[in-house]
């Protein structure tokens, strides 16, 4: 097994999940759990200027071995994983020269990977994968990116004769809830330019981002017998029916591409008296985006018109 592949088998096992309803920074316990071990690691192959600050955010430099001056590069991973799936008792499974076909990731569940739902496996066959038992999370994002980053510093400090300016190296906390550069301290950083190593197609490259928000709708209702409840109940589960029909059903996840922005309803919860929504909105023009802010604002807006009170709060 090589280096990069041990190093991200390690990190794997730990439950990094970030925690959106939590202040703390991280907001989750195994992050730091993490980061305390990630530091550890970058003193013992021999970096320099090793930190944890106070929000858990990992630091480190390698000195330049040239003799002019060249402009110190970053490279950037995040600790965290997603909070929406399972990231606890991680068993990565080996599918070595994969030959195209499905991957049983779990016989008993009868969990499948299949190309026909994600056809860009076809672009792996030959190559060895690493996937869970379809029961949790794999955290290759992105403990990938902070395995591939420790394992090329390694490589530069155990070969001298590779020449190289400063480098600096960071692991943030909480990149999943959107709060990772909230705290990174980009004066004590001091590169002059810096890469996120996350995931993606090998070789791609990405030099552009989205403006993003999240929208948390509730949607208060009022709940009476059905015996007696005509002209008395609001039932919100159907307020909230009305309102996701209100939303371009051609601008989500599934319909678009390239710098179309969209709507992402995440989470639906709720009975009679109340229910909540999420919805992630993203826009790659600023204006657009601050369009979209307002129209759903809008709907919600427009729904309390109809109902002649304030039922929906967004």
């Amino acid at each position: 097994m090589s280096k990069v592949v041990e190093k991200f088998i390690k990190y794997v096992k730990y439950d990094t999940r970030s925690d959106e309803g939590k202040k703390t920074v991280p907001t989750t316990l195994g992050q730091l759990v993490l980061a305390k071990e990630l530091a550890k690691e970058l003193k013992q192959i021999g970096m320099r200027e090793v930190l944890i600050d106070e929000n858990g955010y990992v630091m480190a430099a390698l000195p330049s071995n040239v003799n002019k001056e060249v402009p110190t590069i970053g490279f950037i991973a995040h600790m965290d994983t997603s909070p929406e799936v399972l990231g606890m008792n991680v068993n990565p499974k080996f599918i070595e020269n994969y030959d195209g076909k499905n991957i049983v990731l779990n016989e008993e569940k009868n969990i499948i990977l299949s190309p026909k739902d994600f056809p860009e496996l076809k672009d792996y066959i030959g190559k060895t994968l690493i996937t869970t038992d379809g029961t949790t999370l794999l955290g290759a994002d992105d403990k990938a990116g902070i395995a591939e980053i420790i394992t090329a510093l390694e490589t530069l400090i155990e070969n001298p004769e590779i020449k190289h300016g400063n480098i600096k190296v960071a692991f943030t906390p909480d990149e999943e809830i959107g709060r990772g550069p909230d705290h990174f301290n980009v004066e004590k950083f001091n590169a002059n330019l810096a890469y996120t190593v996350d995931g993606g197609s090998l070789g791609e490259l990405e030099y552009e981002n989205f403006n993003a928000a999240s929208a948390k709708i509730i949607i208060n209702g009022r709940n009476v017998h059905p015996g007696s409840a005509k002209g008395k109940m609001i039932n919100s589960m159907l307020i909230a029916e009305e309102f996701m029909s209100m939303l371009p059903k051609n601008e989500t996840p599934s319909t678009t591409e390239g710098y179309e922005g969209f709507y992402h309803i995440v989470a639906l919860n709720g009975g009679v008296e109340q229910t909540k929504l999420e919805y992630i909105i993203r826009d790659f023009d600023e204006k657009n985006f601050e369009k979209r802010k307002q129209f759903i604002t809008g709907v919600a807006e427009n729904l309390n018109k109809k109902y002649g009170k304030a039922i929906v709060k967004i």
